[in-house]
């Protein structure tokens, strides 16, 4: 779960003002990176499909609905639903349902230890034959992640894929199959009708 954070993360950046003294090359890609976060984080909605492979160790893919502060994700081991008000996970392998405040921090620990803080990071763009490459590098003494390289499609400005530097790893989250637009808001209301407690267990953490 916690790559899906990292491009949250990552793409929740976009909305900062230019620093003073800014790059041309810097406000450039910043700029870019706010057309993709307008789209892919607006009210319209949007839905992308992630697979994350690190080395052969781990693999994952799923998902991703969001609408602006709305957001549904399935993967393999869960599914979750955030109307804005209450959170609810489903762990499909133990037919177990864990709600949260739509807000805490703490239903997943991965979205507290990967916040991003814009100014701790440079940004630069450079252009390719596969798209344009958006980098951030940490400055100096910044924890967390150290670097992230993002290929933005040309055309679209939909992402491609987010390649990130936490300590010594590095892993690709490749990101296809984007929509945006037509997300209805029925998608992010748990459907509790569906999971019985004859069933399933709750555990309610609100």
């Amino acid at each position: 779960m916690r790559y899906l954070y990292i491009i949250g993360i990552l793409l929740a950046s976009l909305t900062v003002h230019a620093q003073e003294q800014e790059t041309p090359n810097a406000r450039q890609a910043r700029l870019m990176f706010n057309q993709t976060y307008k789209m892919i984080f607006g009210e319209q909605g949007s839905q992308l499909h992630y697979k994350v492979n690190i080395i052969g160790l781990y693999k994952t893919e799923g998902t991703i609905w969001t609408k602006g502060k709305k957001s549904k994700f399935i993967d393999e081991k869960y599914i979750a639903w955030n109307d804005d008000v209450t959170y609810y996970r489903l762990e499909r392998k133990k037919d177990r349902v864990v709600i949260y405040d739509a807000h805490s921090d703490d239903r997943d620990k991965y979205a507290t230890k990967f916040k991003f803080v814009p100014e701790n990071y440079t940004y630069s763009i450079a252009d390719s034959q596969e798209g344009y490459y958006i980098t951030l590098k940490a400055k100096k003494g910044v924890k967390g992640i150290k670097e992230a390289r993002c290929l933005i499609d040309k055309r679209t400005r939909y992402p491609i894929s987010v390649r990130v530097k936490v300590g010594i790893f590095h892993t690709t989250i490749k990101i296809s199959n984007v929509k945006v637009g037509g997300i209805s808001d029925d998608l992010f209301r748990f459907p509790r009708e569906l999971y019985s407690p004859n069933r399933y267990e709750y555990i309610d953490n609100r």
